[in-house]
């Protein structure tokens, strides 16, 4: 046997790219076909090792002696024989063959083995998860549990702190995978039992809810609770508005992690994009808002920003859990070693030094009417505050919403149409470059002048629809003013009815000193009532004898005469 054997076209753990494997007595290497970081393993390292059919024909799980596994994908059936007698002869380890279950059943038997979570099917498996893989864990129902896969940056990051540096990434493989699986748990169970042991091994032994013993073995061994190492900081009850809920805040070396009641999240560093503070207009709260790459995934939901909130007068005093050779190496001008200041200030500068990103803040030349930096606004029929940073838009708490002015084609200011409110607030609406719009509604009307000096001062393209619909309405009335007076009285007066038309019209049956019998009478009465109204005193000095004949002589002319009698 020669004292080094080579295969073509071998993958290693499912990467894009394939390479050629070489075996040698003191251990194995890998190297892509391309070009790149080449991958070792010692011959003290290997602990065992297994055949099986895989994805691009056969493949050889090696499994280490400190944690993790291997994988080299790619190798023909006949091929067998010979490594088998490799690992045999140089590494003192038998090539184990191992057949999956190909019944296509969902229900079997979850096994927690050194480096990964195997589910048999007829005590044959039919698939297993390496441990390096899982970044994160949640009870997901009353009996479900759901384990999350490492994807985009957070899977190289797994890569980089492992015991493997160098080696191909599952995490980066191809662009659609698979991110969550769920798992249905019922009934009681024991440890040993969960763990793969004889259940009747230790009969004693207390049983618990199954879904909890399988989340609580997960976590301790994926290592993504706390015993993935000492937190360099924690804090507790930390209100949350994305996602909604209460969360402790550990933070650890190259990771934080949140936990919540019901979900638990763990977050890589390279994850974080943004970072920003921002004071909410109430001058009561802070609002520290993390900006993901990939983003959070709760089920089907995805959340890119995380929204933190904190009282502005909340204070904190914290010791750093960090050696003193790290914080004078590692963490020099980065991190302090204690701190007593507002809890908002103490969190971002700590995010700051272990995640290595600048803090953004509004700009400082733009201001509110009320001198604050937020402004009170709604996308459709989500209440929140739009702040404008110094290089974008950013619009919390929910749904959260950044807006690079680099992305932005033009804004547009316009008028609410037929609100009642229309001539107190108005709308702004941002075209994008790459299509596409976002719409903030209801901004008060005092805010217009210093939004558009501040686009404009930014190099943004504004056009002012309100102003020209201003224009044009005074452009219209004063048309109106210019129209013939005379046409404005006629058309004035003619909504007034029949009301100019009596003015205009005599009637020639009314006199105002009518010696009519109805008026006569109706003098009469009047005065006789004592009403007095209108009359002066000389007026009611008339001699009664001169009334009395006037009275009788109106009574002869208006008795009627008798009609005659004909034959």
């Amino acid at each position: 046997m020669a004292a080094i054997e080579s295969f073509d076209n071998i993958y290693l753990d499912l990467s894009k790219e394939h390479g050629k494997c070489r075996f040698a007595e003191t251990g194995l290497g890998w190297k892509p076909v391309g070009g790149g970081d080449t991958f070792t393993l010692d011959q003290g390292n290997i602990g065992g090792a297994q055949w099986s059919r895989a994805a691009k024909g056969y493949e050889i799980k090696i499994l280490q002696r400190t944690s993790g596994i291997i994988q080299l994908d790619g190798f023909q059936q006949e091929d067998y024989e010979r490594l088998s007698k490799i690992f045999k002869n140089w590494y003192s380890t038998n090539l184990e063959s191992k057949e999956h279950s190909l019944r296509g059943w969902n229900w079997g038997k979850a096994e927690f083995g050194k480096a990964e979570l195997t589910f048999n099917v007829q005590n044959r498996p039919a698939f297993e998860i390496p441990y390096s893989e899982i970044s994160n864990t949640n009870l997901a129902g009353r009996n479900e549990i759901a384990v999350e896969f490492a994807v985009g940056e957070a899977g190289k990051a797994n890569g980089q702190n492992g015991a493997t540096p160098g080696k191909g990434k599952k995490a980066s493989a191809s662009k659609d995978q698979m991110v969550e699986m769920r798992f249905y748990i019922p009934g009681t169970t024991t440890r040993k039992e969960a763990e793969g042991g004889d259940a009747g091994s230790d009969a004693d032994e207390e049983e618990k809810n199954a879904v909890t013993l399988f989340y609580d073995t997960l976590i301790e061994k994926a290592e993504i609770g706390e015993s993935a190492g000492d937190t360099i900081a924690t804090f507790l009850d930390v209100l949350h508005l994305t996602p909604r809920g209460r969360f402790d805040i550990d933070m650890y070396d190259t990771s934080f992690r949140l936990r919540g009641k019901t979900y638990d999240y763990k977050i890589q560093y390279e994850a974080i994009k943004k970072f920003m503070v921002l004071p909410k207009p109430d001058e009561v709260h802070y609002l520290l808002c993390i900006g993901l790459d990939p983003p959070l995934r709760q089920g089907q939901t995805r959340y890119p920003f995380l929204v933190m909130q904190f009282k502005t007068d909340e204070e904190v005093t914290l010791d750093l859990n960090l050696p003193e050779e790290d914080l004078n190496e590692k963490y020099k001008g980065k991190l302090e070693p204690h701190y007593e200041q507002p809890l908002h200030s103490v969190v971002a500068q700590i995010f700051r030094g272990l995640a290595g990103k600048k803090i953004l803040s509004p700009a400082k030349n733009f201001q509110t009417h009320r001198a604050q930096s937020g402004i009170k606004c709604s996308i459709k029929a989500s209440e929140g505050f739009l702040y404008c940073l110094e290089k974008a838009f950013m619009f919390v708490p929910k749904p959260a919403t950044y807006i690079s002015y680099d992305q932005t084609q033009s804004i547009t200011f316009s008028r609410v149409g037929g609100a009642v409110s229309a001539l107190s607030t108005f709308d702004i609406t941002v075209h994008m470059k790459g299509g596409g719009n976002s719409q903030f509604s209801n901004i008060n009307r005092e805010d217009l002048k210093g939004l558009e000096d501040f686009f404009k001062f930014k190099g943004l393209r504004v056009k002012n629809e309100i102003d020209e619909d201003a224009n044009m309405l005074a452009a219209a009335m004063r048309a109106e003013d210019m129209a013939s007076s005379d046409e404005e009285v006629v058309q004035n007066k003619a909504d007034r009815g029949s009301a100019d038309e009596d003015e205009e019209s005599v009637d020639e049956d009314f006199q105002a000193d009518s010696d009519s019998d109805v008026a006569e009478e109706y003098d009469s009465n009047h005065e006789s009532d004592g009403s007095g109204s209108g009359e002066s005193d000389v007026d009611n000095e008339v001699d009664d004898d001169e009334d009395e004949e006037m009275e009788d002589a109106q009574e002869e002319e208006e008795r009627p005469k008798k009609k005659k009698k004909t034959g």
